[in-house]
């Protein structure tokens, strides 16, 4: 399935509300598709959004939320909390959530309530120890980081204390959740297979799936130990370089700093004090010149600027009102690419000073 259809799937089975029981706690500013889902479901279920929808937002003059906040959420809503769905890392800010400590908060003061994580921008970037967190379920697509191309088959987790619950716990189910054993006897009956496979809808599609094992096969025998210990270092240069070598005043990094780096992974996101669309069109000029052997330092997409830079070598990402991510991936980025990024982005922040 893919991201949202396996939201969806997830809070069928694990939103459950109730008369005294029926608050979704998200972040604020989560990613759209998750809003959306999240206000679908509540609506669904015969709820009002604007009651049963917590959103907790950075406070005033900052971009990153605390882990405090989130935690006093959880607390000031205990007694009618459903379900804490959040990301593993925004995908904004590029902030990673501390996910440990926000299931142990909602398992202090609301046992029966559910947790959520949406690892759509952490999943093959930073490390994941989702059973040990205690999480309930965790879903994520597989074409950012994990390579696995637009489109792509996404992926679920289940805690294994949900695993062989069977039909005790509801969900929209499909032949392809039946148990192995029997599943092509064809009877009218559903016997889920235990943990997340339980909840498999059709048969899923071959050729996205060779593409996704051929990334992951690249993941395993890298490690995720040593790409993180790379990213860590990778995102540290970077933000270096555009502190050395970028106009002072020109930009802010919005993402942790690296006196939180367990709080980002290989992302920076950006903020200009000048359209962005400026620099936007510069790196396209001159990423066509210089780089073009990058495959993807730059992760970038915007609403209002969707023009396709895959063929120029840099591809960039917008998102409004005004941050550029930044995204140097240990898997296949060099520090060489790296530097000359900065170069480039340097150029057009030059340009831009001069009126382009």
């Amino acid at each position: 399935n893919s991201l949202t259809v396996n939201l969806h799937l997830m809070m069928v089975s694990f939103y459950r509300p109730n008369a005294q029981r029926y608050k979704v706690i998200i972040e604020g500013k989560s990613f759209p598709s998750d809003y959306i889902a999240v206000v679908s479901q509540i609506r669904e279920k015969g709820y009002d959004p604007e009651t049963a929808l917590i959103k907790v937002y950075p406070r005033k003059g900052e971009h990153t939320l605390l882990t405090t906040d989130i935690k006093a959420a959880i607390r000031e809503n205990a007694d009618e909390l459903a379900l804490v769905l959040i990301g593993g890392l925004q995908y904004y800010t590029g902030q990673a959530f501390e996910i440990e400590k926000i299931v142990k908060a909602t398992r202090e003061v609301a046992p029966n309530a559910n947790v959520g994580i949406d690892l759509a921008h952490a999943v093959g970037n930073i490390p994941l120890q989702l059973h040990d967190w205690g999480v309930d379920f965790a879903c994520w697509c597989t074409y950012k980081y994990l390579n696995s191309g637009p489109g792509s088959i996404g992926g679920c987790f289940v805690h294994e204390r949900h695993a062989n619950k069977g039909t005790e716990i509801p969900r929209f189910a499909g032949w392809w959740g039946h148990r192995k054993e029997d599943r092509f006897d064809m009877a009218e009956t559903f016997i889920p297979t235990p943990g997340a496979f339980g909840w498999q809808l059709s048969n899923p599609p071959v050729l996205p799936l060779a593409a996704l094992r051929a990334s992951l096969d690249i993941f395993a025998r890298a490690g995720m130990a040593g790409l993180r210990t790379k990213s860590i270092s990778l995102t540290r240069y970077l933000e270096l370089l555009l502190e050395l070598q970028l106009p002072e005043g020109m930009c802010k990094v919005i993402t942790p700093g690296y006196d939180r780096a367990e709080e980002r992974g290989c992302q920076l996101s950006l903020t200009f004090f000048f359209p962005m669309e400026k620099v936007h069109s510069v790196i396209e000029r001159e990423s066509m010149e210089k780089i073009m052997h990058f495959s993807h330092l730059c992760s970038i997409s915007s609403y209002c600027l969707l023009s396709n830079l895959t063929y120029s070598g840099v591809i960039c990402d917008l998102r409004k009102p005004n941050v550029m991510r930044i995204a140097p991936c240990p898997l296949y980025n060099s520090y060489c690419d790296v530097f000359d990024f900065v170069q480039i982005l340097k150029k057009a922040i030059e340009d831009c000073k001069d009126g382009i």
